[in-house]
């Protein structure tokens, strides 16, 4: 987290190349997002059945992860429950060591991210490589993601192709295919030479032990199988009752995130490779990392926990279209991010995130999980308003009104006030505010008040 605010961040960004990037892309994933879901009827009860399931297991969630272990281990894989970050960070340091393992690749997965994993594989020696290709462009460049399906939706193909150019030492190039085949080319050498990989889960299967991993690239595959040892990272609200329960989280995980049907590579790992097997990990690990989710278990806004992580929100958000990822300072950005990182790592910094929204509701007509994501904001506002810390400006001013309001006399007053106010600006509109108006004013005009007041109106013409 920066020490900078969220307005801060937001003014710096608005009218950059990086927002106008995020801004194209999200416009075009929601536009695929809708093609997508026009062409598949049954949209709207899936997304009641992903509520429901994904509610159903929060609700059990003890029950569920304790099945889930079991299943796992029985299935001859390991499992870590991490209580934050540094646990976790250091069981996977544990098992590097003990596999003697000096490379590792990793697939996308924000939960490595919140955890702040390569920075502490790093710090314990282990290289590590990125192999998800806007995680890979983020690393290379020393960015960071602005978007939890798209990481690098703020770069266009031409930063790519110099990137490329200057850091793997290979021509210019802008073509998106190409861009392609030269990090697949630097990348599949080194997933012969891994000694470990790291993945994400998207989905856990509680019955079964299975997680599920979806990519676009294969990476996630490779990541999976080609190295001797598999760890598998897991928020611990990402399980779901059965595989069956898993297929209709995959039925909406696709077309709300990039509208497609259903991922190129969807990928089911149940424990590590069996003697008949021709490949696969001869270990195989989940670490399930709680950092801070019990404490949203018991929380009013427990519910964003049902999230699936598609993205859609962000590409609808307003909001963030025109001040893209980075703007919100942690790992998780746009509506959902505004109330996650808040919950999750505290207030302090973050106070502003829940006003990060303009209430219009669009990202729940967009949630696969229908996540009221509007109403936990506003519930976000009242306890930051509560602290009276974020907007300490208002106190003076808001007292002032409650004094006006609560005498009629001054409320009287108050009114004329404003109407002479309305009579001095001619053209109706007031253009140009000092102090905190001069924000307002500085991208829209502010109404004048009226010139009569309502209850002056009223008594001209009832006589009361």
């Amino acid at each position: 987290m920066t020490t900078s605010t969220f307005s801060e961040r937001g003014a710096a960004a608005v009218g950059s190349a990086a927002a106008a990037a995020v801004g194209d892309g999200a416009r075009h994933l929601i536009e695929k997002r809708a093609a997508a879901v026009d062409a598949y009827p049954a949209m709207d009860a899936m997304r009641d059945r992903v509520r429901e399931i994904r509610l159903h297991t929060l609700a059990h969630l003890d029950a569920y992860l304790a099945d889930f272990a079991d299943s796992v281990e029985a299935a001859g894989g390991h499992v870590f429950f991490a209580a934050d970050a540094d646990e976790a960070n250091a069981y996977i340091l544990g098992v590097a060591g003990e596999a003697g393992a000096e490379l590792v690749v990793k697939s996308k997965s924000m939960v490595t991210e919140e955890i702040e994993l390569n920075g502490a594989l790093e710090a314990g020696g282990l290289t590590i490589v990125e192999t998800d290709l806007g995680e890979f462009i983020v690393q290379l460049s020393g960015d960071r993601p602005s978007h939890i399906v798209a990481p690098v939706l703020h770069w266009t193909k031409e930063q790519v192709g110099h990137l490329f150019a200057d850091q793997l030492g290979v021509p210019y190039a802008d073509e998106p295919t190409e861009l392609n085949q030269i990090a697949r080319t630097h990348l599949r050498r080194i997933f012969l030479r891994a000694d470990m990989g790291i993945s994400g889960v998207n989905f856990a299967a509680a019955s079964t032990g299975t997680i599920a991993i979806v990519t676009n690239e294969g990476n996630g595959r490779l990541t999976t199988t080609a190295p001797r040892v598999h760890v598998a990272v897991m928020g611990m609200e990402r399980v779901v009752p059965t595989v069956e329960d898993l297929g209709v989280m995959l039925e909406v995980l696709g077309r709300s995130a990039t509208g497609q049907s259903l991922t190129t590579y969807t990928n089911l790992i149940t424990g590590p490779r069996r003697p008949d097997d021709d490949d696969g990990p001869d270990e195989f690990h989940v670490v399930i990392v709680d950092n801070g989710r019990t404490a949203v278990l018991g929380d009013e806004v427990s519910e964003v926990l049902a999230c699936i992580r598609c993205g859609a929100c962000l590409n609808i958000c307003p909001v963030y279209r025109t001040v893209g990822g980075h703007a919100y300072g942690d790992v998780y950005p746009g509506p959902v991010g505004s109330v996650l990182s808040p919950i999750l790592f505290g207030f302090e910094g973050r106070e502003e995130l829940p006003y990060a929204c303009t209430l219009c509701g669009a990202c729940l007509e967009v949630c696969p999980a229908r996540i009221d994501l509007p109403s936990l904001l506003v519930n976000l506002r009242e306890r930051v308003a509560q602290e009276g810390t974020a907007f300490s400006w208002l106190d003076r001013p808001l007292d002032a009104y409650e004094f006006a309001a609560t005498h009629p006399t001054m409320w009287t007053a108050s009114i004329d006030g404003a109407s002479l106010a309305g009579r001095a600006n001619r053209g109706g509109w007031f253009k140009r505010l000092p102090w905190r108006g001069k924000t307002w004013t500085s991208v829209r005009n502010l109404p004048a008040p009226a010139v009569t007041s309502f209850r002056r109106w009223w008594k001209k013409h009832h006589g009361a």
